[in-house]
């Protein structure tokens, strides 16, 4: 069993054409299709305004709160 991923564009018709390379001729194959869309990336200029906007922004000091008592369960078994 082999899993293939690729990205593909669907054609003006809405139709996702896909030619699949499986390297056996004449051989019948059960095959699985999934399809999401796919999301947008953030361009790397976006990324960059995201750094500026945010690099040094933390005003305090980098405290772990206080804790408590642990609470009380019951038994497993």
């Amino acid at each position: 069993m082999a899993s293939i991923v690729m990205l593909s564009r669907s054609g003006p018709d809405s139709k996702l054409h896909l030619e699949i390379p499986v390297g056996q001729p004449d051989t019948e194959f059960e095959v699985e299709v999934v399809v999401r869309s796919k999301q947008p990336s953030v361009s790397q200029q976006d990324y960059l305004a995201f750094l500026q906007k945010t690099a040094g922004a933390w005003q305090g000091e980098f405290e772990r709160p206080e804790q408590g008592e642990p609470e009380e369960r019951d038994s497993l078994s």
